[in-house]
């Protein structure tokens, strides 16, 4: 464990330590020691060839922001589907942020669609702020093309959340939805099944997204919402 946060600190970078701090509010300036992305890649790839991570992924809660970043680059490595989903639903609890959240997605997965969407279900009706984001994003992720299914945005826009990184998050998966499954997924547009804030943040995301047209993006502007003082 003390090699592991050794090379941690060997790799830091003060200036984006700095620069991190102010883009996740929901961790402490101290817990973030300023790794950047591609070398806490690097060196996930290095510990998982290496086989030895066992006792790093069980040293949970960990003290920094960048140890859970390298637990879920560990984790979305890992070949073996039961073996991974063991790990992310120990890990799971002790997201507090949306990096690590978003930044967790085991490529797996891809190979065990047809696996995902009971976990997705459970992991959106846990109410959890992170539980649900991840379901969330691996909807978005694996269910918007050849897998897609009417269904899933109907989950999506059942969830009522006063959590922030839940409904932006939704709002998300829908201006990305909106990309992928146009005609599917206008309706939810049209007919306002989102609260105010998150129909308004997903049209503006979507007009935001070179994937719409502008016949497309000029359409959904008109279905914006006005509230009061606004």
């Amino acid at each position: 464990m003390k090699e592991i946060l050794d090379e941690l600190f060997r790799l830091q970078d003060v200036k984006y330590r700095d620069f991190q701090g102010k883009l996740i509010p929901t961790v402490s300036a101290d817990s973030i020691i300023g790794v950047r992305t591609p070398e806490l890649r690097r060196f996930a790839g290095k510990l998982v060839k290496s086989g030895d991570v066992q006792h790093f992924l069980d040293e949970l809660p960990h003290a920094y922001f960048d140890e859970n970043q390298l637990h879920a680059f560990i984790i979305s490595l890992m070949k073996d589907y039961d073996r991974c989903l063991e790990e992310l639903e120990k890990f799971l609890p002790y997201i507090d942020n949306w990096a690590t959240c978003d930044q967790l997605s085991p490529k797996v997965f891809k190979k065990h669609r047809d696996l995902l969407p009971d976990r997705i279900s459970a992991w959106i009706a846990s109410g959890e702020t992170y539980k649900v984001r991840f379901g969330i994003g691996m909807l978005m992720e694996h269910f918007l093309d050849e897998d897609f299914d009417p269904v899933y945005p109907g989950i999506v826009a059942g969830i009522r959340s006063d959590e922030y990184y839940v409904n932006m998050m939704i709002a998300w998966y829908f201006a990305t939805a909106l990309a992928k499954q146009y005609d599917s997924i206008l309706p939810y547009i049209t007919e306002q099944r989102l609260d105010d804030w998150t129909h308004n943040k997903a049209i503006q995301k979507a007009v935001e997204s070179r994937r719409i047209t502008p016949g497309q993006k000029e359409l959904l502007k008109s279905y914006k919402v006005k509230r009061a003082g606004k």
